[in-house]
């Protein structure tokens, strides 16, 4: 079936992860989305490691379903061909450092002016002002000036470390995805025409974060009553023969927790009685050490098993590895299998999203650099004798 963007075309003319993902997203809801990439290596992910030829597994995972046209924007005649594309264009997203596209002339007030319905998104990673506007950047540099890097600390690890995965990248992807889809929404409704978004990663990942890494900044009275931060809280237990996560949150869950580990006792230790007291400093302390102490008398298994009993939430520490063998992994469905006609076998997570009755059917397929240049230029009315003449100025791809 149709998704709920079919009929929206998108030209993601951005590199790396933040604006592809965000395209992705798109795509898989259904969009036409046409990558622009530069002649040669195209998006610079095409050449990282774990590739076949210049299909690496980061491009794929984020490019899936686009098709790709490659130009040479620093000719005239390349630009032309993109602002006709442009024209008729919903979305358009870019990820250059503020000033570039104006430079290229393909800026937003130029596009706009030429298709006033076009949604015209630039992602940055600090905005298009301030003093760290022309920084070059990647997501473990947003990490560290959000403040992320900061509390990625515990007793075990004494020093500020980064988050191993591109968390400000993708929290940008979504919150594009989510600023596009209420644009549209807005401009179906007659709401608003086309305009411009901007979104730096910056904003992006503090605002993500503030619910939780911001709570002890957000009231400001006199009156404040103080608790644990949820990075104090967060932390890898061992046990007899491993790793395991839990958590509690509710009196019933710490319950269950002091009865799982064979200490009913400490419900009736006035320290831990309430949830005031336990979050005390020298309460809280205490409590971590016998907790930690307690765990060390169970297997991994076992402790799960009464946890699970008592109702108290916790998980099993999983390698990537056991990822697809987990048995909630393989009940969902998540990992699908295709294959690329170059690349061979690929595994991708699927979109996480269950529809009623507007289910996208997905296009499991990843083009090389350029890949669909002819075809979308010929939708745009190029002929052969113009793709020839494209070719011999080396504007677009050779055959």
């Amino acid at each position: 079936m149709a998704g709920p963007l079919e009929g929206i075309k998108v030209i993601d003319m951005s590199a790396v992860i933040s604006g592809p993902m965000a395209c992705q997203v798109l795509a898989d809801l259904g969009a036409d989305v046409i990558k622009i990439e530069p002649l040669g290596i195209g998006d610079i992910t095409r050449i990282g490691g774990f590739r076949v030829g210049d299909i690496s597994a980061m491009y794929a995972s984020v490019n899936r379903g686009k098709r790709s046209v490659a130009l040479d924007l620093s000719q005239e005649e390349g630009v032309s061909i993109l602002k006709k594309i442009a024209a008729s264009a919903d979305v358009f997203v870019q990820n250059f450092r503020p000033g570039a596209v104006d430079r290229m002339g393909i800026g937003p007030d130029t596009l706009l002016e030429i298709n006033p319905e076009l949604i015209y998104v630039s992602i940055s990673g600090f905005g298009s002002d301030g003093p760290y506007r022309d920084w070059r950047v990647y997501d473990p540099i947003i990490q560290s000036v959000s403040g992320v890097v900061s509390i990625q600390q515990s007793q075990d690890i004494p020093i500020p470390d980064l988050i191993r995965t591109i968390v400000c990248d993708k929290t940008t992807s979504l919150t594009t995805a989510n600023a596009i889809s209420a644009a549209l929404f807005a401009r179906a409704t007659g709401k608003a025409a086309g305009q411009h978004l901007e979104i730096p990663m910056l904003d992006a990942a503090i605002y993500w974060m503030w619910p939780d890494v911001f709570m002890g900044h957000t009231l400001w009275g006199e009156d404040v009553v103080p608790g644990a931060l949820i990075y104090q809280i967060y932390k890898l237990q061992q046990t007899a023969d491993g790793h395991l996560v839990y958590f509690f949150a509710s009196d019933k869950e710490f319950s269950g927790l002091c009865r799982a580990l064979g200490h009913p006792e400490w419900l009736e230790d006035p320290r831990f009685a309430e949830p005031a007291t336990r979050l005390e400093s020298d309460n809280f302390t205490a409590l971590g050490e016998l907790l930690h102490n307690a765990f060390l008398d169970f297997s991994t298994d076992d402790i799960m098993e009464q946890l699970h009993n008592e109702e108290v939430p916790a998980a099993q520490v999983n390698t990537i590895d056991d990822v697809f063998t987990d048995p909630q992994v393989v009940n969902n469905e998540i990992i699908v299998e295709w294959e690329h006609p170059d690349a061979g076998l690929m595994k991708m997570a699927k979109p996480p999203v269950r529809w009623g009755t507007t289910e996208p059917a997905l296009t499991w397929s990843t083009d090389h650099v350029g890949q669909s240049t002819v075809e979308v230029l010929n939708e745009f009315g190029f002929d052969q004798t113009d793709i020839d003449h494209l070719r011999e100025k080396n504007v677009i791809p050779e055959a």
